[in-house]
């Protein structure tokens, strides 16, 4: 009994000698203040003035800005006021991209993903060729297109042999930005599908070969239970790309037709940067934030729910 007393002693003697002196218990706090100063000047400081600039009748041109409280907010759920049928209009063609760009941009890349993580030739070749497209800005791959898409002069109706008007009418201008979009960033999921992939034991699958699984088995039972984290933050990154799709809208349809294709952020920053508009455009941002933090809750819910 004494030996094991001492032996336990001994074992727990380290431990309880072991104390942080007092000059080095801010060491993690020093290492943390590099992020935390540029986390609260360049993100929660203009969040917070985003904020306060929302409740005013904010023109930087102006020197007076008066404090109109949440007329603003208010304006945007106001039949009469003259930016709710736009500023909705905007939320609408928001709602469309992303409710047909998630999908594709979720399912293609994993089907792509599979294949590029099966041994063939030239398997880090086609890796490289599908994420390309996505090291391109948005200004080269718009513009690409756009020249690609023109009625008169692109390629795509030479092929095709008949003219659409790919960026000025609807449904056309949703099926050119969908697929400019998808084909753009596919490779960035494929590739976070495939890391995804490479951290599922391969013991796994031989367990499920000696169960009598077939490939469809495997994929179902283990690949994509595998997966179930790495598409949460597939499917939630996407949503919130989507979301806040500017870029493509503005130099591929230019909100054409009839602002039928311009997106919120596009509209916020139309109200915000050409009408001098900043409150009513903050609060608009706002706005899209908290839906955009209730479709992330729900996202997260959701697959909680099936793990």
């Amino acid at each position: 009994m004494v030996a094991i007393s001492a032996k336990r002693a001994a074992e727990e003697a380290p431990m309880r000698d072991v104390r942080v002196p007092r000059s080095g218990r801010a060491t993690p706090y020093l290492f943390l203040a590099p992020y935390l100063i540029l986390f609260s000047v360049f993100v929660l400081a203009p969040a917070l003035f985003g904020i306060w600039v929302s409740l005013h009748d904010w023109d930087y041109l102006l020197e007076g800005k008066p404090f109109v409280g949440l007329d603003n907010y208010t304006a945007l759920f106001d039949g009469q006021s003259p930016v709710y049928g736009d500023f909705w209009m905007s939320m609408r063609a928001t709602g469309i991209f992303t409710v047909f760009s998630v999908p594709f941009l979720v399912v293609l890349p994993l089907g792509v993903a599979l294949l590029l993580n099966r041994p063939f030739r030239g398997r880090t070749l086609f890796r490289g060729l599908f994420f390309a497209p996505f090291v391109l800005g948005v200004a080269v791959v718009c513009l690409m297109w756009r020249l690609l898409l023109d009625p008169n002069l692109g390629l795509v109706d030479w092929i095709l042999g008949t003219p659409i008007p790919w960026t000025t009418a609807t449904p056309w201008a949703w099926i050119a930005l969908v697929g400019v979009t998808v084909w753009w960033t596919l490779g960035f999921n494929a590739v976070i599908y495939l890391a995804g992939m490479q951290d599922i034991p391969r013991e796994l699958y031989d367990a499920a070969k000696v169960d009598g699984a077939g490939r469809w088995g495997e994929f179902v039972h283990v690949t994509l239970p595998g997966l179930r984290p790495v598409a949460l933050f597939v499917v939630t990154t996407t949503i919130l790309a989507s979301a806040n799709m500017f870029g493509q809208s503005y130099l591929l349809t230019q909100g054409s037709p009839g602002g039928e294709t311009r997106t919120a952020i596009m509209y916020l920053l139309q109200q915000g940067l050409r009408e001098y508009k900043m409150g009513s455009a903050s609060a608009m941002s706002y706005l899209l934030t908290l839906l955009l933090i209730l479709v992330s809750v729900a996202n997260f819910r959701l697959f909680r729910t099936r793990s």
